[in-house]
């Protein structure tokens, strides 16, 4: 999204959100008393102070969430440009070089950032797997897939052509739960190899009515992109995972 069109999304975002939504809630219940002590305030006692200031609190907040800077001033500028009518003071030029050169300073800031939870995650998970290693049943694969049975199953196993039934939990290593079956009440069913590399190896070891704790290192995991906002680049991953049926 081009900056330029962002200060007009988020308030009206906000706006449309905030007269579209009538169900109470705790949120809507704090919102009120905020409401009931900004009236007290004379610089927001009438509703266009008041749109004002949620405009203004929205803006700056999804510009500090972006880590970026607003200069008060040369936004009061274009404020009051804007309402008296007169020209911008910035050619059409100016403002796509800007908005070029501030969302690559962004994504160089992100890139860092990437690069230094990449480099954390990785040292983190390689000290895990190696202490995990020695821990007594834990057997370790050729790919460096790592697996302790703690549940025996006699049925069969599956192989690559086949879809499963399994329960599992993931979490990474330091206990943030990510993802759990048990949790959503259903037992999930996936081809055998459509899912990451490591689950892939871990189901043909697996016979029915076997109950697994797998460690897998990332580059069997998500590897250096990641998943969503919780599985980090290069991020070592733990499940429990029990294989209930084979289709």
């Amino acid at each position: 999204m081009k900056l330029k069109s962002l200060a007009f999304l988020t308030a009206s975002s906000l706006f449309l959100a905030a007269c579209g939504n009538d169900k109470t809630s705790t949120t809507e219940t704090a919102a009120e008393s905020t409401v009931d002590t900004a009236a007290e305030d004379p610089a927001l006692a009438s509703n266009e102070q008041k749109l004002s200031y949620i405009v203004g609190t929205n803006l700056a907040g999804q510009f500090k969430r972006d880590g970026l800077t607003l200069d008060l001033n040369a936004l009061t500028l274009a404020l009051d440009d804007v309402k008296s009518g007169a020209t911008s003071r910035l050619s059409d030029e100016e403002i796509n070089q800007t908005i070029t050169t501030i969302q690559q300073q962004a994504q160089e800031k992100q890139q860092l950032a990437r690069e230094a939870d990449s480099a954390k995650n990785k040292a983190a998970g390689l000290a895990y797997l190696e202490e995990n290693a020695k821990k007594e049943g834990v057997v370790v694969t050729e790919s460096g897939l790592q697996y302790k049975e703690v549940v025996s199953g006699d049925g069969p196993m599956p192989t690559s052509e086949q879809t499963v039934v399994v329960h599992y939990k993931g979490t990474l290593i330091d206990g943030t739960q990510f993802d759990s079956s048990y949790d959503r009440g259903t037992p999930a069913e996936f081809p055998v190899t459509g899912v990451i590399q490591g689950w892939v190896e871990a189901l043909q070891l697996m016979n029915v009515g076997d109950k697994f704790e797998l460690t897998i290192p990332s580059e069997l995991a998500y590897g250096q992109r990641g998943s969503g906002q919780t599985i980090g680049p290069d991020a070592t991953l733990l499940f429990d995972v029990e294989l209930i049926e084979i289709k």
